[in-house]
């Protein structure tokens, strides 16, 4: 079979025209000529012998169908041509160079210092390059090829993408130092029906909490909402509700100073998996192989740790 005779330099190329939406700015991210840049996605296109781009006259360029396909596997081989040319410089020696990794952002808080302290005591020559966002930010990302890997819960995942559980977060309840329960060594969800909630309310997180109350039978009283896990924590503090999370801090102060109490919950639910998240069917770079093992090992240190073996 004879092998195609495009150049690494024409893929280059071509993947920053795809990605920049333009020869213009591709040009000046590579620090070429717009004709380098013309020329070179011109003569992949011949050696293909498909079209790649739609150039539109003062539009810029859009992808063709077999333009976005070609590029989401072009994404995962610039890579690997990066980590090939790395193995060979440090001649077998540490991993180098950069990783583009995601964190689902109330995570993000719990998990990032460890994993990046953890990063670099076992790859001080990786440089991470980290993304906090909300599910479908990062994987939009993950599947666009901008992060190679990301920590996140294991919910909404699609068969594409490759999950591994590196750790798990039990539900508990939290309510304010002066709430009747507060000396209490546990409670049910049922004791709380008549309560008001304040509800965690993230794209699916907020899902994920309807779903234990419907394993407990309750149908909860939500009088307040907030994207933020502080917030949540504040307004329980102030009397304002109770919540049901996840993740748990290591103190009990707000920010404003006030206290929350944490409390087991009686009935069985299930622990939320933390898993991170590839673009599966691919061959992950040794960079990312090795962020997988590491978070595994932040999850065993914060007591949370799950299996390192993917899950799909």
């Amino acid at each position: 079979m004879k092998l195609p005779a495009f150049t690494l330099v024409q893929l280059r190329y071509f993947a920053a025209a795809a990605e920049e939406g333009s020869m213009t700015s591709a040009a000046r991210r590579l620090v070429v000529s717009q004709s380098a840049v013309s020329t070179a996605v011109a003569q992949l296109e011949r050696e293909l012998g498909v079209q790649l781009l739609i150039r539109h006259h003062a539009r810029g360029l859009t992808l063709t169908p077999a333009g976005r396909a070609f590029h989401a596997e072009l994404r995962a081989f610039l890579a690997h041509s990066q980590e090939l040319a790395e193995a060979a410089t440090s001649a077998g020696t540490d991993l180098a160079g950069s990783l583009h990794v995601g964190c689902f952002e109330t995570i993000a808080p719990f998990w990032l210092p460890e994993i990046v302290t953890t990063c670099a005591q076992r790859h001080p020559r990786v440089e991470l390059s980290i993304r906090e966002g909300e599910h479908a930010a990062l994987k939009r990302g993950l599947r666009e090829g901008d992060l190679e890997a990301a920590v996140m819960y294991a919910y909404d995942l699609e068969p594409d993408l490759e999950a591994t559980v590196v750790g798990s977060a039990t539900p508990y309840v939290m309510v304010a130092a002066d709430h009747p329960f507060a000396e209490r060594g546990s409670v049910a969800l049922a004791e709380l029906a008549d309560d008001p909630l304040v509800m965690l309310d993230l794209p699916h997180t907020s899902n994920y909490f309807h779903s234990l109350f419907e394993i407990a039978q309750v149908n909860p009283r939500v009088r307040h909402r907030s994207r933020g896990y502080e917030t949540v924590r504040a307004m329980v503090a102030a009397g304002h509700g109770y919540a049901v999370l996840n993740q748990r801090p290591a103190h009990a102060l707000t920010y404003g100073g006030a206290v929350v109490v944490t409390l087991p919950i009686e009935e069985r639910l299930p622990a939320l998996d933390i898993v991170t998240v590839r673009v599966g069917g691919t061959r992950p770079t040794r960079k990312a192989a090795a962020f997988v093992r590491l978070c595994a090992a932040v999850g065993e240190r914060l007591g949370v740790g799950g299996s390192a073996e993917p899950t799909s």
